[in-house]
């Protein structure tokens, strides 16, 4: 176990002075390619984030975000249940071999719960980080923590309103990982707030096809003798 994390943590190259490890170059690959399947909306995107979470989880522990830390544990389990939405929608709305599930539009009910979520959940994880950890930045990693909750719970009920969250938490991401000297990843959370545009207008288009009735099928001209 000693000799595989000892692997994880070998410098590979520096930026700004700083070591990047085979494990952030890892994150970095693995979340990419996972942001990019959601916005595809390929349903490989769940396991390709599982192992992701385990990456992150082990590098925001080095690096003493402990809230971001835990917040992979749970986005772990977050996955899981996600993964299992996705196959059963698909499913149920057009059979096993249908490629997605149908995208929904949040309703009052679900703007309210991930109002009121983030907020409460930002309050009480950045009391709780900065009276019971020796965390430098307890208010932005608890906002992070909180609103990525929300965002995964909103995606895995491939709810469009998911990716305006998740643009919050990237906008924040970026110069904190950037203050805790983790510029690899920063450059990912960078690229992730692009890919989050992209997800965002793709699926924005894809609702309204299909909300379009299909074309009635055109019947033949000729007529039979």
């Amino acid at each position: 176990m000693d000799a595989a994390l000892d692997l994880l943590n070998l410098p590979l190259f520096t930026i700004l002075g700083e070591h990047v490890t085979v494990l952030e170059i890892f994150g970095f690959v693995t979340g990419a390619l996972c942001v990019w399947a959601v916005s595809r909306q390929w349903i490989w995107n769940w396991p390709v984030g599982l192992v992701n979470n385990l990456a992150f989880l082990l590098l925001f522990l080095g690096a003493g975000l402990y809230a971001d830390a835990g917040l992979q544990a749970v986005f772990f389990v977050l996955g899981v249940y996600g993964w299992i939405v996705w196959v059963r929608r698909r499913r149920g709305a057009a059979g096993a071999s249908a490629l997605v599930a149908p995208i929904q539009r949040a309703g009052r009910r679900d703007v309210v719960i991930a109002i009121t979520a983030t907020a409460l959940g930002t309050v009480a994880v950045a009391w709780l980080l900065a009276t019971e950890t020796d965390s430098a930045v307890p208010w932005p990693d608890a906002f992070v923590l909180s609103a990525s909750l929300v965002a995964t719970w909103l995606q895995a009920r491939k709810v469009l309103e998911h990716w305006w969250i998740w643009i919050a938490v990237d906008v924040v991401s970026v110069p904190l990982y950037a203050v805790k000297h983790l510029y690899l990843t920063a450059i990912l959370y960078t690229g992730f707030l692009a890919l989050c545009v992209y997800g965002l207008v793709g699926w924005r288009r894809d609702l309204r096809r299909q909300q379009t009735p299909a074309e009635p099928a055109v019947a033949s001209a000729v007529t039979p003798a």
